[in-house]
């Protein structure tokens, strides 16, 4: 691909020889035409951008792939809707439980959270098993 230069036709068997999804071979062969290089492809006559008809073939599929990822963009979107209509958490589970907030730092300042007893003595969160420091702003000592 760095070796490209203009006028230059790159030539493959296969398509799938070349990328290995639609959107894939759209990238590329935008690249190729970054640098004024063509394309062709031996079992897929219609794949060759140093045509007039072939160009049309191209752009046709480069267009229904716009096209489906829109469609698949908005049903997704439409789903994602209707589970937090139906009050499904979205993303990933807290790491922290309730209790371990409470000790959190709201802000990124220095504060002193190594007490040996929280809220209504209660064990420091950072002393418990699979809580990182970094996670509760916190150092041990």
């Amino acid at each position: 691909m760095r070796t490209l230069s203009a006028g230059d036709v790159v030539l493959v068997t296969r398509l799938d020889r070349l990328a290995r999804s639609t959107r894939d071979l759209l990238n590329t062969l935008a690249a190729f035409a970054e640098k004024q290089a063509g394309f062709r492809s031996l079992q897929d006559a219609w794949a060759d951008t140093t045509t007039p008809h072939g160009r049309l073939m191209l752009t046709v599929l480069g267009s229904l792939a716009e096209f489906e990822r829109e469609l698949i963009r908005a049903r997704t979107g439409e789903g994602r809707q209707r589970a937090r209509d139906r009050g499904v958490l979205l993303g990933r589970k807290p790491k922290l439980t309730p209790h371990q907030k409470l000790w959190r730092p709201a802000h990124r300042r220095v504060q002193d959270f190594r007490r040996p007893t929280g809220p209504q003595g209660q064990e420091h969160p950072a002393d418990m098993d699979g809580v990182a420091d970094h996670v509760m702003g916190t150092t041990r000592d």
